[in-house]
């Protein structure tokens, strides 16, 4: 067993310290009388004196100065080894200072192996300076050794119980120490998961909202300024749809930011996701000139699903502008047995899945996954892509 060095073991050491110290100082000095009134006055008599004052004045220097703990109470367990011989030779109160000070050895010995040693010192030396006393006598041995051997028997359980005791309260103390810090450590990497969801939302959010805002924008201003010359009409038209992009981008930043209450132009309403995702087609045909043929029916969902599904067709919608050089696009929103289906296809370049990295998609897979749904994208190179968004929906119906 180890040295118990733990704060509560030491709490528990100087507590049984402080109360042994009264009941010490008592039997010392009701020692110290029965040695006055009790022994003849002779050498003996002084010289037991001499040895219990010898003990005291190193327990008084103990008491008085406890900051040393390896030295000093080795100090005094030498002393009061020394002192039990002397004093068993004497013949003089060895019994009562073996017993007042036998839970000294477990107090100041720190460790059961420290303790045992002294005290096995301790038994030793009040044996040998009986022995040289009393010699090899049946009442040394039926008498003496027999008491001895069954104090220092007592004194063993006891101080071995103690210290099982203080080391069970110390591994309790250290699991409990070991758990608040593990408590504390993963209430800290919750919440450095929690910034980074929250992040990846804004990310995301951004990416499905204001990116493809300003790209439409990009793409429009590009195509008002080639066609401003020769065809004003239609760069007026897309002057509009910039204006009409711009405040919709900057209703998507309010509501990011948490300053718009009502939902904006882009937003999705209650009740309203055919609606809202027809709005968003025909302003894709028009900046576009893409032909779409929509498939809507008028269905009652949650708003996170009429927001998740408002998403994934703008993420769609800006993937065929930027990349599938389409002439027709399909979308196809409908009601499943197993929950809300949004199909979107197109007829332009395709691309193969797996070595598609860009953050649209995942974005999509994200937050469908929020709502136990799936994603699941269909395409190859020159035969177009097939987009199909799966909500869950339970409980409703259509409108």
């Amino acid at each position: 067993m180890t040295a118990l060095a733990t704060p509560l073991a030491d709490a528990f050491w100087a507590t049984s310290l402080r109360r042994w110290n009264a009941v010490c100082w008592v039997l010392f000095g009701a020692m110290a009388v029965g040695l006055v009134t009790t022994v003849p006055a002779s050498g003996s008599r002084y010289e037991a004196l001499a040895l219990l004052s010898c003990v005291v004045l190193c327990y008084a220097v103990l008491d008085r100065f406890p900051g040393n703990r390896v030295i000093r109470p080795r100090v005094y367990l030498s002393a009061l080894v020394l002192a039990l011989g002397g004093l068993a030779y004497l013949g003089s109160s060895y019994a009562a200072l073996f017993m007042v000070t036998l839970p000294h050895y477990w107090m100041f010995g720190r460790t059961p192996r420290v303790s045992m040693g002294f005290l096995g010192l301790a038994t030793g030396a009040t044996l040998a300076g009986s022995l040289v006393r009393q010699g090899w006598t049946a009442e040394f041995f039926g008498e003496t050794m027999v008491s001895t051997l069954i104090v220092v028997a007592v004194g063993v359980l006891i101080g071995l119980w103690a210290h099982s005791v203080v080391a069970q309260s110390s591994e309790r103390a250290r699991l409990i120490e070991e758990l608040e810090r593990t408590q504390a450590q993963l209430s800290e990497a919750h919440q450095r998961q929690g910034a980074a969801d929250e992040r990846e939302r804004i990310a995301r959010d951004i990416h499905d909202t204001l990116a493809q805002g300003f790209a439409s924008i990009i793409v429009l201003a590009e195509a008002a300024q080639a066609g401003m010359h020769h065809d004003p009409a239609t760069s007026a038209q897309q002057l509009r749809s910039i204006e009409s992009t711009a405040r919709e981008n900057l209703a998507e930043a309010r509501e990011l930011v948490g300053s718009a209450r009502q939902p904006g132009p882009g937003q999705v309403a209650a009740g309203s996701v055919a609606r809202t995702l027809r709005r968003t087609l025909d302003r894709f045909a028009e900046d576009t000139g893409l032909a779409v043929d929509a498939d809507l029916a008028d269905l009652e969902c949650d708003q996170q699903t009429r927001i998740a599904l408002l998403r994934c067709t703008q993420e769609s919608l800006a993937n065929v502008r930027k990349h599938a050089r389409a002439s027709m696009v399909g979308v196809v929103l409908a009601r499943r047995p197993h929950g809300v289906e949004l199909e979107i296809t197109d007829d332009g370049t395709g691309f193969l899945v797996g070595e598609s990295t860009g953050f649209g998609l995942d974005g999509m897979r994200k937050r469908l996954a929020e709502l136990g749904g799936r994603l699941t994208v269909t395409s190859s190179v020159g035969d177009g892509t097939r987009i199909l968004a799966m909500v869950p929906v339970a409980g409703e119906g259509e409108a």
